[in-house]
């Protein structure tokens, strides 16, 4: 061991460890090969790309963690159970769980575009939902304030009926519910996967206990899996309207911009609503180098993002957040990013690792500008940010 990972690892106390959960079955979910993840073969290609949503990007993440510099802050946590079904109907109806139960039985089948139910994916899916129900409970029972979840497949886009975009079962949302089961009064969820998380926001659209923000590229519904468009008007109904924030960037998004949107609109709404539990749902999917994604990130806008989260929690979470794996699917670049991520969650005074491959220029005009026409129109539409007792 060399001197300086020996400094690291007497500097890594007990408040600034990560807590990873992670099951090497969740790997035996396979999507196939394909165009891209469509899994048609045209016949007249030779290779085949995996379905972006495949193993290696998490081993890649597995690697990282346990080798790169940031290892002695994780705590690795390898003893998490399935999901029991009757776990799942927190947050997922009887009939859309039956169904997958059925698929699962006949040896899988396509859910919807781009999502497959393979032999094995069942168990692998029941496997995330449960890792990450070890995690919050790891959280809620006092043992640990920071814990990831290093989960697939992915869970943001599984609404409480139906599947959609690489998910089957919503991971975060079990997660959020059972924080809210176990006594939690108010609940904040910031997703920056580079998708708008519509099942999730879909779950407590009508809770005024539950904040969700997402921060996605604005790309608008995507047929019937996914009919929510994630624009500003999908504020939440009834007691929960305002408590959805949408914040659709432009294409392009890149560091400078992101951060904006942070301290412009995520910040203010936390302070806010004065969450006591942070569910922070990350995706590496917005990062420049994404094929699934159009927006640009770097490391730098990782950790800076990794930074905020960490300071909204120590103000208002006594430093407890949650973190949910979703996308990201550049198998080497998505771990770079995550590193970053979690660089910044820990608050660390200098960055680990440098970034290999980040050179894009970025024009943050266009995002500013969108910005603060959000804040505008949660300024004047939202009530609880207009409410100066909330």
């Amino acid at each position: 061991m060399s001197d300086y990972q020996q400094q690291q690892e007497e500097e890594a106390t007990d408040s600034n460890i990560i807590n990873v959960f992670w099951d090497k079955g969740m790997l035996d979910h396979d999507m196939g090969t394909g165009v891209f993840d469509s899994g048609i073969d045209p016949g007249f290609l030779d290779i085949l790309e995996k379905h972006p949503e495949n193993p290696d990007r998490i081993i890649n993440i597995v690697s990282i963690l346990k080798r790169g510099p940031i290892s002695p802050f994780i705590s690795w946590h390898s003893s998490s159970k399935p999901a029991h079904v009757s776990q799942l109907l927190s947050f997922h109806t009887q009939e859309y769980i039956d169904s997958l139960l059925e698929a699962d039985k006949n040896g899988g089948k396509t859910i919807c575009s781009g999502t497959f139910l393979n032999i094995g994916s069942w168990n692998s899916a029941l496997l995330a939902a449960g890792t990450t129900l070890s995690a919050i409970k790891y959280i809620l029972d006092g043992h640990g304030k920071l814990c990831y979840a290093l989960v697939r497949p992915p869970g943001h886009h599984a609404q409480p009926t139906r599947a959609d975009g690489y998910c089957f079962l919503n991971n975060a949302g079990l997660a959020v519910q059972y924080a809210l089961d176990s006594g939690c009064k108010r609940v904040t969820v910031i997703d920056i996967d580079v998708h708008y998380g519509n099942g999730t926001a879909e779950g407590f659209y009508h809770s005024d206990k539950v904040l969700t923000i997402s921060l996605h590229m604005n790309h608008g519904s995507w047929g019937t899996s996914h009919p929510q468009s994630g624009d500003i008007n999908e504020l939440g109904e009834g007691t929960g309207y305002g408590y959805n924030l949408n914040v659709p960037l432009p294409n392009g998004t890149g560091d400078k911009g992101y951060k904006y949107a942070m301290v412009e609109l995520v910040s203010p709404a936390v302070r806010k609503f004065r969450p006591d539990m942070m569910v922070f749902v990350v995706g590496q999917d917005s990062s420049a180098f994404d094929p699934n994604g159009r927006q640009c990130l770097s490391m730098e806008g990782y950790r800076d993002i990794g930074q905020i989260i960490r300071r909204l929690a120590d103000d208002h979470c006594n430093g407890r957040i949650l973190i949910v794996q979703e996308g990201g699917y550049h198998v080497t670049y998505s771990a770079y990013c995550l590193h970053a991520t979690l660089e910044g969650v820990l608050n660390l005074p200098a960055p680990l690792l440098s970034d290999p491959i980040a050179y894009y220029p970025e024009d943050d005009a266009s995002a500013i500008k969108a910005i603060e026409s959000i804040k505008h129109h949660q300024a004047t539409v939202v009530p609880f940010l207009r409410d100066a007792t909330h």
